[in-house]
């Protein structure tokens, strides 16, 4: 992937993660305040999963980088060449991770 496209990818992610939060934030400031919607409350729950989900793939990102440098982390490896990443329902992926550096 060109240099350029790979940066235009990492801004757009990351910009719909901030997105993504803030609107989390401002559904959760409306459910405190007891004037969310019906829409509202399903988003709310739809939002919360995205989040969940993407701090699981942080983490087994950040483990598996720590098991791949010596260090002694939590994996969900079965054997040695099997990379494990969070599938959108919460299992794992069978993604090369070599490929998931977008």
């Amino acid at each position: 992937m060109p240099e350029d496209r790979k940066k235009r990818t990492h801004e757009l992610l990351f910009t719909i993660g901030k997105v993504a939060l803030e609107k989390l934030e401002s559904i959760s400031s409306k459910i405190k305040d007891d004037v969310a919607t019906e829409a509202d409350r399903h988003n709310n729950e739809i939002l919360q999963e995205i989040v969940a989900l993407a701090s699981n793939r942080v983490s087994v990102a950040e483990n598996e980088s720590e098991v791949e440098g010596g260090g002694d982390a939590w994996t969900e490896r079965t054997s040695r060449s099997h990379f494990p990443h969070i599938r959108l329902h919460g299992g794992a992926l069978e993604d090369d991770p070599l490929k998931m550096n977008i």
